[in-house]
């Protein structure tokens, strides 16, 4: 009998013990530089790329164990805001920033980074790049703030040459509506034709590769510094809005949207804990659901009706293939998740 209940108690302390370990969250990772990140993408487990500061690129081939610190030439006062890896030695990266001040620009590299090429650039004056997404490894689309007020939405059909999409065939933007060039998740794309792009309160999407556009709501307010951050479809109908203010990045507030029609109505979810901004999100195989901001990392296990505060950490972007999971933040802040 004392055996019995010794065995149980010991059976008890192991189950608490594994429960304790097997608690989600991020493990950091040494990026080797101090550079600031808001762009990551995972290509497979294996090959991921980020995108930052002083013309910085970050890139692994081992699933995160070790981190190569790219500097691009002649990119050194530039900003990555966002990346797009197609595989290990394929990437293109666009830096947001004024186009008259020279800021603008798309490159690309073809031998895993060790040289870059720009494939466009713009000085047109009020041209500011915010993120862009990829349909495959050649045909991509870009948003940038509103000219003419008219969406600024580029679009390449073979990974080289990008063109303005006519303004006529886009839905005229309301006075100082915009993007946020914050989490490189302004923009994205599904299947072979469809994408979403959100400003801070409207999804504008298009189920053509962009010849035609309709634009939706959503329940967040357009602010200067608050609204949408960044958008995630895990289905062709179903995807979640993360938002919040970045300038009052720990208030309580609504921080995250779903749709299940494809971006023509969206719903308001319970408030993702911790409180505050959530710029960057993503859908796990389990249906869970991950965000993060700089307020911290929330995980819902039932699609946003109730949450748990991961943690309080500050990251800007999220990128996974499966559920192998990369987050970037500020001054080299790299994480990979463990669940």
């Amino acid at each position: 009998m004392i055996t019995f209940i010794f065995k149980k108690k010991r059976l008890s302390l192991l189950l608490i013990l594994s429960i304790t370990t097997a608690k989600a969250q991020w493990i950091k990772q040494n990026s080797g530089t101090d550079a600031s990140f808001r762009s990551i993408s995972a290509v497979n487990s294996k090959i991921v790329w980020a995108g930052g500061t002083k013309g910085t690129v970050l890139k692994t081939t081992d699933g995160g164990q070790q981190w190569q610190v790219l500097k691009v030439e002649g990119a050194e006062a530039l900003d990555f805001r966002d990346i797009h890896g197609a595989s290990a030695e394929v990437v293109y990266a666009m830096s947001a920033g004024d186009a008259d001040k020279g800021a603008a620009r798309i490159y690309k590299t073809t031998d895993g980074g060790k040289s870059w090429k720009i494939i466009y650039q713009t000085t047109e004056k009020g041209a500011f790049f915010d993120s862009f997404d990829f349909w495959n490894d050649k045909e991509g689309i870009l948003i940038g703030d509103p000219i003419d007020e008219k969406p600024y939405i580029l679009r390449t059909l073979d990974g080289e040459n990008w063109q303005r999409i006519p303004k006529e065939k886009l839905p005229a933007i309301k006075p100082k509506e915009a993007s946020f060039a914050s989490s490189g998740t302004c923009v994205n794309t599904r299947s072979k034709k469809l994408a979403w792009i959100n400003t801070q309160s409207r999804v504008f999407y298009t189920t053509d590769k962009g010849e035609t556009w309709q634009v939706a709501e959503t329940p967040f307010k357009q602010g200067e510094t608050s609204g949408i951050f960044g958008l995630h479809f895990y289905t062709d109908k179903d995807g979640i809005a993360t938002g919040g203010d970045y300038k009052d990045d720990k208030i309580v507030s609504d921080n995250v949207a779903i749709t299940h029609d494809g971006g023509k109505t969206w719903a308001l979810a319970a408030q993702a804990k911790p409180d505050g901004l959530k710029e960057s999100s993503w859908v796990l195989s389990d249906k869970s659901l991950l965000v993060v901001g700089t307020s911290g990392t929330g995980l819902s296990a039932d699609m946003g009706k109730k949450w748990k505060a991961v943690d309080t950490e500050a990251f800007h972007a999220i990128s996974c293939y499966k559920n192998d999971c990369w987050t970037i933040g500020a001054k080299g802040n790299l994480a990979k998740w463990k669940k």
